[in-house]
Formats: structure tokens, C-alpha cells, sequence
């Protein structure tokens, strides 16, 4: 269940600070609506990476569509495997 407070709760916020946990964030809500999420670091540099790692498979799938791909039997054997 995720765990959701008001911004107002940032008041004491060393008891907000204390429930975040990797995979488990805190969502504060202004007005009664979501506005900002704290993520453990660890969880922030995963979110980085994934992002990372998703723009540079999407730049590979747009080339292969693009320029066309290799086969698997044409990869090993420029790579000497066959």
C-alpha cells in the first residue's frame, strides 16, 4: 500500500524521512493532490539507469529499423564463433 501524506507532515520531517525505504517511497500531496514522491538514493539510481538503459536500446532498435540488423549466424561469425 503505498505510503501517502500531506506536504504539512514535512514539519516533522525526520519521521517522514524515516519511512522511506528502497522500493518503498513516500508520496507528500499538496491541496489533496499528488505532488512530489522521496525515493531512497539506491532506488534513484536504479530509476537513473533504467531510464539510461531504455534511451540506448531505443537509439539500437531506431538503427536497426533504420539500417537493418545482423542475423544471429552473421554475429557469430564475424565474431569468429562459427
Amino acid at each position: 500500500m503505498p505510503n501517502i501524506k500531506p506536504i504539512s507532515d514535512l514539519r516533522n520531517y525526520t519521521e517522514v524521512l524515516n519511512e522511506v525505504k528502497e522500493d518503498s517511497p513516500v508520496y507528500l500531496t499538496r491541496n489533496g493532490r499528488g505532488e512530489y514522491a522521496i525515493v531512497d538514493i539506491k532506488e534513484y539510481d536504479k530509476l537513473k539507469a533504467t531510464i539510461k538503459l531504455l534511451t540506448e536500446l531505443e537509439v539500437g532498435m531506431n538503427s536497426v529499423r533504420a539500417h537493418g540488423g545482423l542475423s544471429a549466424d552473421e554475429v557469430e561469425a564475424r565474431l569468429g564463433l562459427k
